[in-house]
């Protein structure tokens, strides 16, 4: 009996792989090249011999079963072609019946998140010797590499790796001088990178590329704090920085200080600041704001909405200022936040920010010190704080400033309204020393100087009998004619103390030769206090 042949229907995909015979293979057996379990085609021979054997022991044909001329027409047809009915059979959407050779079984290449490799590369590149340190550190979230020295190339290596690194979200490179070669490349990677969030690159002389770079930081939008400090920036980068203030919509947080801004770019920044809609911190000390830019940028921070720090230490606002910030704190119901240190506040200008705080509710922390406000100034300023019920203050800073027993006292009364506000002041003044009294001689003195008179011609408006001798009941009724009619300033005590000095032998008269003396040891004692303190002192 002829063996029956009957094709095998295989998913269509199965024709793009030219067949060959192989022995039947254990499926379950792992692959131990790849680690995975393959899928192994069984062969056409041994599924014909297996087919033929089990219709032999049947002994007859079942139904359906294919004629020999089929089986001859099947075995004819070439291999790899199928009928419709075998492509009926496949079912595309399930991707374990694919069978083609478009698997690769090679791992895919990983993706360096880092930037290790283009760092590398970028080093032989330039000629730059790799930073071991940024080598070790790159995978982490926090990288400083601040005083590594990494002007031009330097810094052009780091800024190619850092385009793809994906782990770090705060960069320091703070005092590293990179000049116009590193800010453009500083400058370029941050077009890439999207990833950084917190930046430091103070102290670098970024003056050169600030257009540049005040452009990227605002178009950049994953940045919120980025500090600046200490770039060179002038009056002249203050038109770039106004922008960045004006347009940025992401930045939270903006450091300028230690830079040169002056009047110019105060003018400049003021409006910048006033309209400015995401700005929560900025600060603008150590610089050289003054006059009418200290005013433009107090008008800022009242029409502010955002803004709840700001420090302007170390600059001018002087008593311009004072007005301005006055103003300031009577508008702005944001600011919690403000130092105006070391600003050439005066008592008056002190009393003016003072005046801010009598409706200010918002305000919990304020640096005054080191101003030349003195004691006054501190006491207008505790005195408006009683005024105003609503104030939250928490800090009052007034380092350096000396205070005396008035401020103590008032401050007293503002503890037991405000038991939480915690106030710093530069210690409190020694008592003043009591005004040394002048003595009696001295105002005779300058009367006989000032009218002319010789010693003796006063003497004798007090001699009447031209004895030289007179008793103290004469010489106390004439001196105090003599007080009346010239206005010399002399109480009855001085006139006893100078009769008791006059009458040295206490004999109960003055006569003209102690008058002499007393004036002549006055003198010669007066000029030995003078020469002792005018002496410099000796080890």
């Amino acid at each position: 009996m002829p063996t029956v042949r009957k094709h095998t229907s295989r998913p269509a995909f199965s024709g793009l792989r030219k067949e060959k015979t192989a022995p039947e293979i254990d499926l379950s057996r792992p692959n131990f090249t790849t680690g995975t379990v393959r899928k192994t085609t069984i062969s056409r021979a041994s599924s014909r011999k297996s087919r033929a054997s089990r219709q032999e022991s049947a002994g007859s044909k079942p139904q359906g079963q294919s004629s020999d001329s089929e089986s001859d027409v099947d075995e004819m047809r070439p291999r790899g072609s199928r009928s419709d009915l075998d492509l009926m059979m496949v079912d595309i959407s399930n991707e374990k019946d694919w069978d083609t050779d478009l698997e690769t079984e090679e791992p895919p290449t990983s993706y360096d998140h880092t930037g290790k490799s283009a760092y590398v590369e970028a080093c032989k590149k330039f000629g730059v010797v790799p930073a071991s340190y940024f080598l070790r550190h790159m995978n982490e979230s926090s990288l400083s590499m601040k005083h590594h020295g990494l002007a031009g190339d330097g810094m052009k290596a780091i800024a190619a790796s850092l385009v793809s690194n994906a782990t770090i979200n705060t960069l320091d490179i703070s005092d590293n001088w990179l000049g116009l070669e590193g800010g453009v490349a500083l400058c370029e990677m941050l077009k890439e990178n999207c990833f950084i969030t917190e930046l430091n690159v103070s102290d670098n002389k970024l003056n050169s590329c600030t257009e540049q770079l005040c452009q990227i930081i605002e178009q950049n939008d994953t940045l919120r704090k980025v500090n600046l400090s200490g770039n060179n920036f002038d009056d002249s980068s203050a038109e770039h920085i106004a922008n960045l203030i004006l347009c940025t919509t992401k930045l939270e947080s903006l450091n300028l200080s230690h830079n040169h801004l002056g009047e110019r770019a105060g003018i400049l920044l003021g409006p910048a600041i006033s309209e400015n809609l995401c700005l929560k911190e900025l600060d603008l000390s150590w610089n050289h704001l003054r006059r009418k830019g200290a005013m433009a940028v107090g008008a800022g921070v009242k029409s502010n909405v955002y803004m709840k720090k700001v420090n302007l230490s170390w600059n001018g606002f002087g008593l311009e200022g004072s007005l301005a910030l006055m103003d300031a704190l009577k508008t702005n119901n944001v600011l919690e936040e403000l130092d105006i240190s070391n600003n050439r506040i005066t008592t008056e200008g002190a009393v003016l920010i003072g005046k801010g705080l009598t409706v200010n509710e918002t305000l919990k922390v304020l640096w005054m010190g080191k101003n030349p406000m003195q004691s006054a100034g501190c006491w207008g300023v505790a005195a408006a704080i009683l005024k105003n019920p609503n104030c939250i203050l928490e800090t009052l800073d007034l380092s350096d400033v000396m205070v005396n027993q008035d401020f103590l006292d008032i401050w007293k009364q503002v503890q037991e309204q405000m038991p939480s506000l915690n106030m710093v002041h530069g210690g409190t003044e020694p008592p003043l020393k009591p005004k040394r009294r002048v003595h009696p001689m001295v105002k005779l003195t300058a009367y006989i100087t000032s009218h002319n008179l010789q010693l003796v011609d006063f003497f004798n408006c007090f001699d009447k009998d031209g004895s030289m001798n007179i008793t103290r009941d004469e010489f106390r009724q004439g001196l105090n004619r003599l007080l009346k009619e010239t206005g010399i300033q002399l109480s009855a005590e001085e006139v006893d103390t100078l009769i008791n000095e006059l009458d040295a032998n206490n004999d109960g008269e003055i006569n003209y030769s102690e008058l002499v003396l007393g004036q002549t040891e006055y003198q010669e004692n007066e000029k030995r206090i003078g020469y002792t303190a005018l002496r410099p002192m000796t080890s």
